[in-house]
């Protein structure tokens, strides 16, 4: 059994849900299809989920966002019709939205996800339509009905443990499981959101809990690559990658796949097929709990990330003073700051994180004068505008010279670090650097890594 989840520009026309119900049609272990709501169908569009988030914003405001639903209604219905569905599917999917927005709007974060699930939510109501009308038993299937557990973190919900029993009966149900990603329902019932791009933690979830062969994930690129093809021409394109690798790599930026998406399968030991819905023959990038490696092939891939800053406190014997980590890691906490890294040395240690977790100039003074008083410190001061720059590989530990390759690579470019920092697992190494020289730093390291092997 597979689970293939589809993303946004695959569903974004009846065209592209047509080339996604050949991909389904194509391969009997193809049981479970999560979806996406429809995407941008060209450049300039407007995704689905942008629209209702627009509708409940509008609703919230003024109480009237007639115009706002009707530019929802009338997307799904442009879909309808062009792959010839009758009326019965739009008046179900009109109704829903016309209820969400009659819903209580007292706690705004529940209002917003309950609007924000709509876009999943009938675009899987959509395609099972489809699928019937062209003669194939397919069921649309609620996460509510399932019994998808999340926390009540609305924007940000996780999914509870015991989701993972609940979802064993979708193995029950006959025909082709049509299921909407990004949204679960809390034990009160309501209904809350993963963060954006969450229809791959659905569908990683999901291929978990029934232990599947295979979790594909189709999307509108052919495969995962060493760097940002927006940066590098004609990137190498990587066939195997690890979880891990993966996941570092999700983390500092590549889109393809949300960051949280691995944890499941990862767990559950369910290997991954990144895909292409308009290219469904193309092999793809298969992530995978381990891989072979060579010395040409150790580091995986470049990523970069930016917007960060960096918090720089120093205390002559800070390293004697039992409880100081803690004690700055706490005021952090204090103020709702979460914090990327924390590299340190003997009198002085940095925090990390992003900057726009600053809300205003007031939460950054008090911050400083709390680590500057409260820990009694020599000096401590802030600095914007930082990139992190990730050199990613499983194969870098054991491998010699990896460090010294990459910072040869960016003295060359005449790029200045800031920072270096390697995790004791070594599967990923990161430059501090100007935000400024973030993408020559990234071209830099893939000519060192990737066109010189």
């Amino acid at each position: 059994m597979k689970v293939a989840k589809f993303g946004g520009t695959s569903l974004a026309n009846a065209e592209q849900i047509k080339k996604v119900c050949d991909i389904v049609l194509s391969d009997s272990d193809r049981k479970i299809v999560v979806v996406s709501a429809p995407g941008k169908r060209e450049k300039t569009d407007t995704k689905v989920t942008d629209l209702l988030i627009a509708c409940a914003e509008k609703h919230l405001a003024t109480k009237d966002a007639k115009a706002e639903l009707e530019a929802v209604v009338k997307r799904f219905k442009d879909i309808a019709d062009d792959l010839k569905l009758g009326n019965e599917i739009i008046d179900e999917i009109k109704t829903d939205l016309e209820n969400r927005l009659k819903l209580d709007t007292s706690h705004k974060e529940v209002f917003m996800d309950a609007m924000k699930a709509a876009g999943e939510d009938n675009s899987a109501k959509l395609v099972a339509a489809y699928l019937n009308s062209i003669g194939k038993k397919a069921q649309y299937v609620s996460p509510k009905d399932a019994g998808l557990l999340l926390s009540s973190e609305f924007g940000n919900a996780q999914v509870l443990p015991e989701s993972f029993d609940n979802l064993k009966m979708l193995k029950d149900i006959d025909g082709i499981i049509i299921f909407p990603g990004f949204f679960g329902y809390t034990v009160e019932g309501n209904v809350a959101t993963f963060p954006r791009g969450g229809s791959d933690i659905t569908g990683s979830i999901i291929a978990a809990a029934l232990k599947v062969d295979l979790y594909e994930n189709f999307t509108d690129v052919d495969a995962v690559y060493a760097a940002h093809p927006g940066l590098v021409n004609n990137p190498v394109a990587i066939s195997e990658i690890t979880y891990r690798e993966m996941r570092e790599l999700s983390y500092a930026g590549f889109s393809v796949l949300h960051e949280d998406t691995l944890v499941p399968v990862f767990k559950a030991g369910v290997p991954v097929n990144i895909k292409n819905t308009n290219n469904p023959t193309a092999p793809g990038t298969k992530i995978v709990l381990s891989r072979d490696y060579t010395p040409s092939t150790h580091v995986v891939g470049i990523a970069s990330d930016d917007s960060f800053c960096c918090i720089y406190v120093s205390k002559i014997m800070m390293n004697r003073e039992i409880g100081f980590g803690r004690k700055l890691l706490q005021i952090f906490e204090d103020e709702g700051i979460s914090y990327e890294h924390t590299p340190s040395g003997v009198d002085n240690i940095s925090v990390i994180f992003k900057q726009n977790q600053l809300k205003n100039k007031d939460v950054e003074q008090r911050i400083l004068y709390r680590i500057k008083n409260e820990l009694n410190c020599d000096d401590v001061s802030i600095d914007y505008g930082l990139a992190l720059i990730l050199v990613v590989g499983e194969g870098m530990k054991n491998t010699v010279g990896t460090a010294s390759r990459a910072t040869t690579a960016l003295a060359n470019a005449s790029i200045s670090l800031e920072m270096i920092n390697q995790g004791s697992s070594e599967v990923t190494m990161m430059f501090g650097v100007r935000q400024s020289e973030a993408h020559k730093a990234v071209i830099s390291l893939y000519n060192e890594f990737f066109l010189k092997n």
